[in-house]
């Protein structure tokens, strides 16, 4: 990240206004489907996180976190996380999580989740890979079919990426300490995709049944490798971890 880009916490209405204007030219959704501006104003008045990405005055990047309870334990859902196209590349977003990351530290949550596409091979790097997120539930069309160009008009099927702040894992990956993944007990292919391709839909049929398979054998994705046909999620048991 270029040392001009400046990560802090969103409290105001402009800062949240500005969200909702990234969040449309990143997603560029019909207007019902656009989070508002109160949503963040929510997430940030009840415990949850606005954060933004700033090159000087212009946020260029957030990240938007809601809270929940499990087991009677608080943990922030990540919603959403935007970078303008123009700003990627600069390792913003992984700016934005290490930020995300210390800020719900410093209140004692140790568990951030968030959903992310399976055939996004690219987000599922830094997820598993770079940050050292683990996968254990797939969820079929999860937001339905969006007016969203990035979804394809496909099911929104979504890993759950869970991120244990403080376990060794996350604290190797964020350091890059953790050694390019090579073999593990099962892996689910992901072939190269070409944006008009025909057969997304059945590819993304076939990889909703292997990783409910695995996953019902108590397996978790915990890395991808990038092979010349398309990316590997490598899989193994929880017990290993």
């Amino acid at each position: 990240m270029t040392p001009e880009i400046q990560i802090r916490k969103c409290s105001t209405l402009p800062d949240f206004h500005r969200c909702v204007e990234i969040q449309k030219q990143v997603w560029g959704e019909s207007d019902l489907e656009t989070e508002p501006y109160t949503t963040f104003v929510v997430a940030n008045q009840t415990g949850g996180q606005v954060l933004g990405a700033f090159d000087g005055p212009t946020m260029v990047g957030f990240t938007m976190s809601l809270v929940g309870v499990r087991d009677n334990t608080p943990y922030l859902h990540s919603h959403m996380t935007g970078v303008l196209p123009e700003y990627r590349d600069r390792k913003i977003g992984r700016a934005l999580k290490l930020f995300q990351r210390e800020e719900a530290l410093s209140r004692d949550i140790r568990l951030i989740e968030w959903t992310f596409d399976p055939l996004e091979t690219r987000n599922a790097h830094f997820n598993l890979n770079r940050l050292g997120a683990i996968v254990r539930t797939y969820i079929p069309n999860f937001y339905g079919i969006t007016s969203s160009p990035l979804h394809r008009n496909l099911p929104t099927d979504r890993l759950l990426a869970e991120w244990h702040l403080d376990s060794a894992r996350v604290i190797a990956a964020i350091n890059d300490l953790t050694p390019d993944p090579t073999e593990a007990p099962a892996t689910i292919h992901i072939p190269k995709l070409n944006p008009t391709d025909t057969s997304t839909s059945a590819i993304q049929s076939k990889i909703r049944s292997e990783f409910q398979h695995w996953f019902s054998k108590h397996h978790a994705a915990t890395s991808l490798r990038f092979t010349p046909t398309g990316a590997d999620y490598l899989l193994q048991p929880w017990s290993d971890f």
